[in-house]
């Protein structure tokens, strides 16, 4: 009797996956991690390893022209739009007030020191008083040059000059025949001289120029009608001269910088440093301890080759590091520390870094406590443990830089740190890094001790990113100013000003244990965050083409009568997190894709795993 071998079924493979760790737009969709995604447009972490629909965005106000920037004093934001400077409160009611006009239409960089806040936009250091914004030359301090000084010149010198205002003073020690006193420079300004005698009481008398002195300011020589006499007090200057000597460029020196850092001896944020001149790409200065208004003409650094500019600062510890362009071909980060020097602030070099050069003034933050800047070849970041050892700045953005090292006009890229996630803003784009996910080497980056979890998000035009207190805020080319939403609850939360967002993750290609044999899928299963309003698109990519598998609009929602909507409604009175499964049938492919898409206005999508089950029979003939 003839006997028959029923074939044994094909074992069934499954798929599952329950860690979500962002996107990979470098590798080949075949390469990527199972975990990855080589397609998560606005998708982003809603907790380390599960993913949700990017919240959207409201908009505050809008204003003229492109906006460059946010400032911050107490409880004011000021705006910097256009070439104008407007005022607001932080928790933006009201309509925004214009404080002042005249500033660069380009970006703009503020520092809070001592009670002020100065603003530097590449044309004019400003400093703004809780009442009215001027130049900070206006107020700028007028150094005591020189202490002790004869009739006939010499003396101590006692405080270098300020490179933003001409005035200085001079203090002399008088005698009782001499009436001619001398300054320590000659070609002084054609403007009303100060002095001032002291008066045996200690308190100082004002002189007016033509009452009792004259003044030839070719050779810097005042004379006075009758000798002013020895001192009143004993060991104490009793002549003081106050003049002017403009030097050409000098407060173009401060005024045409619009990057800096607070840094100061011993680390302490107590001095501006500030750089960004085109005129002397490779140089920094100083401002005095706790005063931005004193600019000494001896507290620069030069910083390099003048082939590199300084595109901006981080400070790691008790180091201020500069970060130069790519012009400068050896060393593009230069560490210095804060001394004292025979009572005198110093700020010597103390090591260099290579890598590669720093290409956004707007790029620099703080992420997971390392400092963060954009390059040519990605986000790069300098450790605490590059200060003192033979190492590289170190890259941190692997799984973008497919994508974001393509991007043009690098140098108009902004960025700013929300919830340990750096946004880094260009071309209407974002390319996020996740902080609190750190993937270890595993992307096989030579020049690198990890790499975060990335995210990519869309239809974001922002000029100019910033955060205040817990929100992220940012400001378009078109005077907008954007806040987004903070609740990721509330189904209002998921509109960009009222546009839908697309939330798309796309599985790798799936290929299966074996990559020449034919695949089968058979089923697929999703955990969503559940809601009160959402909704899931399945789609497969077969052969490379992409059709629609599955639309799932009711199952993943629940009753909600605070957040009642008919469109949407649902029997289901269940919150917990929902599984949705269903059956496909694609068959004999050696590879598929799968993309899970929520386009909803108003509709969250958070996912926590998918899975699929397959199998795999025969050989793939294409």
């Amino acid at each position: 009797m003839a006997r028959f071998a029923v074939p044994a079924q094909p074992a069934r493979s499954v798929l599952c996956v329950d860690r979500l760790l962002g996107v990979d737009m470098t590798n080949d969709p075949g390469n990527v991690a199972k975990e990855q995604s080589p397609c998560g447009d606005n998708m982003i972490r809603d907790v380390p390893g599960k993913v949700r629909k990017c919240m959207g965005y409201e908009r505050l106000a809008t204003l003229t022209g492109a906006v460059h920037g946010c400032h911050f004093f107490k409880e004011e934001a000021l705006v910097h739009a256009g070439q104008a400077l407007y005022r607001v409160g932080r928790d933006w009611q009201g309509k925004p007030e214009l404080l002042c006009e005249g500033l660069a239409d380009s970006a703009s960089r503020s520092w809070l020191l001592n009670g002020q806040l100065f603003i530097a936009d590449g044309t004019k250091l400003r400093v703004y008083d809780g009442e009215t914004v001027q130049p900070a030359a206006d107020v700028a301090k007028v150094p005591l040059f020189t202490i002790a000084r004869p009739p006939a010149g010499g003396g101590v010198q006692y405080e270098p000059l300020n490179l933003l205002q001409p005035k200085f003073s001079e203090r002399f020690a008088g005698t009782e025949t001499d009436t001619v006193y001398c300054m320590s420079f000659s070609g002084l300004d054609d403007m009303p001289m100060s002095v001032r005698l002291l008066e045996k009481t200690g308190e100082w008398r004002e002189v007016a120029e033509g009452e009792g002195f004259t003044v030839d300011r070719e050779t810097g020589q005042v004379t006075f009608e009758t000798a002013p006499g020895k001192s009143p007090v004993t060991g104490e200057d009793n002549v003081e001269i106050t003049a002017a000597r403009t030097v050409e460029g000098y407060a173009d020196r401060i005024n045409k910088c619009d990057v800096g850092a607070l840094f100061g001896v011993g680390g302490a944020a107590d001095r501006l440093f500030v750089s960004g001149n085109g005129d002397f790409p490779n140089y920094d200065w100083f401002s005095g301890q706790n005063d931005a208004t004193y600019w000494p003409d001896t507290g620069y650094s030069v910083l390099g080759s003048g082939a590199g500019a300084v595109m901006g600062y981080s400070v790691i510890n008790n180091y201020l590091a500069a970060h130069k362009d790519a012009g400068e071909t050896e060393r593009n980060v230069i560490l210095r520390r804060g001394d004292l020097v025979d009572d005198e602030p110093a700020f010597p070099i103390v090591n260099t870094l290579q890598g590669p050069g720093a290409a956004a003034k707007g790029s620099f933050a703080y992420l997971a406590t390392e400092p963060v800047f954009l390059t040519a070849l990605g986000v790069y970041a300098v450790t605490p443990s590059d200060i003192s050892g033979e190492r590289y700045s170190q890259n941190r953005s692997y799984y973008l830089n497919g994508a974001l090292t393509k991007e043009p006009g690098m140098e108009a890229a902004v960025a700013a740190v929300h919830r340990d996630l750096y946004w880094l803003c260009l071309n209407g784009k974002a390319y996020i890094l996740d902080g609190m996910q750190d993937l270890g080497t595993r992307s096989g980056e030579p020049y690198s001790t990890r790499q975060y979890a990335a995210f990519y998000r869309t239809g974001l035009p922002a000029v100019s990113v910033w955060t205040d207190g817990d929100r992220l805020y940012f400001g378009d080319a078109k005077g907008g100013v954007f806040r987004f939403y903070e609740d990721p609850t509330q189904p209002e939360s998921y509109n960009d000003d009222g546009v839908p967002i697309r939330a798309v993750w796309e599985t790798p290609d799936l290929g299966g244990k074996l990559f020449y044999k034919n695949k089968n899928f058979c089923r697929f299963a999703l955990q969503l965050t559940p809601a009160v309003a959402t909704s899931v698109a399945v789609w497969v990519q077969k052969r490379g083409t992409w059709r629609l598998a599955r639309r799932e609009e009711r199952k993943a929602r629940y009753l909600s009568y605070q957040r009642w909507c008919y469109s949407k409604f649902t029997y289901s009175n269940d919150s917990t997190t929902k599984t949705l499964h269903g059956k496909l049938r694609i068959k004999r492919v050696d590879k598929a894709r799968f993309r899970f898409e929520n386009d909803e206005l108003n509709e969250p999508f958070g996912l926590m795993a998918w899975a699929l089950e397959f199998t795999e029979n025969g050989n793939y003939k294409g």
